[in-house]
């Protein structure tokens, strides 16, 4: 499997490091929200050095849709309920910000940047629609409902918000990159206090940023319950009509549509990591029903990191480490997240504060509905069987589509030679 992302673009490779190093910032993974957090860091006149186990860009961010949207799904409904007007206005005004700094980069840095107006659609739900309608006019977010939409399935409509935008996010990643240092095959064993371990040596920094997807150190702080991780997938069809605009199913299982110059990306499959629900045949028979004449140029997968209460996980990591920040659970927004994240930390760490550091702090309550379903996932501690994951102990399950090993607690994965594919866990398997 290969994106679209990876055939239509093209880098250098960077060296690793093998030597001891000293920073003002250490960020620790090199996707868009490490890239993003060094190139504003450096702008603001600290001297970071970012390190990645295997290549940049090489995870979420070279398998993403690439939407930048403050449309997350209906979720300002939510968010109104369950943080009040000011937070969920803060929400939606840091992400908008996001989507016009991506622009102020794609003005310098050309990344097939075009905004569009995104829609989440429902198939059965019109209540929810409406319901979401008068959460945006409640905090006052431009919107329309439209009854019909060109889609080759059954709707009762949609929400749109206007002014929202998608990119290639590689081409951006690596032009951001030729700026800053940057080590890639440079796998952080372990943290030691303001030190990095490496294989062939180390680095010391004032401040350490966590962007390695699942949080590097995961047992203090618990993000090992705070998080869960979700499989979806992508097809790009050439032949297959086109959509003005972005468009998602409000339903977790649904579908998503979006275009690149004259391919159509179509994304759907979810489900939880380790479950056997959904996945790439659920969307490849869609495809098949829907657009019988296209052609599937590529297809890929990614795994996105979920938050207890939909919102992302953006600051100091834990109370014990003022020194040690952490993003991560962008529930399937992660390249608008990135660029909030990258805003967020790099006030923190310039400024010691910042506009949006309650709404985001990591250390919120963590007492949701989701909290209950982690601790039942935890159950795969106490599961007799093999092989089990290297980060906790868990069961793995078979997933023969994709000819891996994984885990259903925190979403690792391991290849049939027991490799690590996707984290927390680090260690092979035996």
């Amino acid at each position: 499997m290969n994106s679209v992302w990876n055939e239509t673009v093209s880098r250098d490779k960077k060296p690793a490091l093998c030597e001891d190093r000293t920073a003002d910032v250490l960020v620790i993974g090199g996707g868009m929200c490490g890239i993003l957090t060094a190139h504003f860091l450096k702008e603001a006149g600290a001297r970071p050095i970012v390190v990645e186990g295997s290549r940049i860009g090489g995870g979420v961010t070279q398998n993403t849709t690439a939407k930048i949207t403050a449309q997350h799904g209906l979720i300002y409904a939510d968010l109104l309920a369950r943080f009040g007007r000011e937070r969920a206005l803060q929400y939606y005004s840091s992400n908008t910000e996001a989507i016009a700094q991506y622009h102020a980069l794609a003005e310098q840095l050309p990344c097939d940047f075009e905004y569009k107006t995104a829609h989440v659609y429902s198939t059965n739900r019109k209540d929810k629609l409406e319901r979401e309608a008068e959460a945006y006019q409640k905090l006052n977010i431009p919107a329309r409902l439209v009854e019909s939409l060109d889609l080759p399935l059954q709707t009762v409509g949609a929400v749109t918000m206007e002014g929202q935008a998608q990119f290639h996010p590689l081409k951006l990643l690596y032009a951001l990159s030729e700026g800053l240092e940057i080590y890639e095959d440079t796998f952080v064993q372990k943290l030691e206090g303001n030190t990095a371990h490496i294989s062939r040596g180390k680095i010391t920094a004032e401040r350490i940023v966590l962007a390695t997807h699942y949080p590097l150190v995961n047992i203090l702080g618990l993000y090992f319950l705070k998080l869960y991780q979700h499989r979806s997938y992508v097809l790009a069809l050439e032949g297959a009509p086109s959509v003005d605009g972005m468009f998602l199913d409000e339903q977790e299982a649904g579908l998503s549509f979006r275009t690149y110059e004259d391919l159509l990306l179509v994304g759907g499959g979810d489900h939880k990591t380790g479950k056997k629900d959904g996945g790439l045949s659920v969307l490849k028979r869609f495809v098949k029903g829907a657009y019988p004449e296209a052609q599937v140029k590529c297809h890929w997968a990614t795994q996105d990191c979920m938050s207890l209460d939909k919102v992302p996980y953006i600051g100091r990591h834990s109370g014990g480490r003022s020194d040690l920040y952490v993003a991560s659970g962008f529930n399937k927004w992660g390249m608008t997240g990135s660029m909030v994240a990258a805003q967020v930390l790099t006030d923190l760490i310039i400024q010691g504060h910042g506009e949006y550091e309650a709404l985001y702090v990591p250390r919120r309550s963590i007492l949701t509905k989701q909290l209950i379903s982690n601790i039942g996932a935890a159950a795969g501690l106490l599961t007799p069987g093999a092989p089990r994951c290297t980060h906790m102990g868990c069961k793995l399950h078979e997933n023969a589509a994709e000819q891996s090993w994984d885990c259903a607690c925190h979403g690792s994965r391991f290849d049939l030679n027991g490799q690590v594919i996707t984290g927390p866990a680090k260690k092979e398997l035996k």
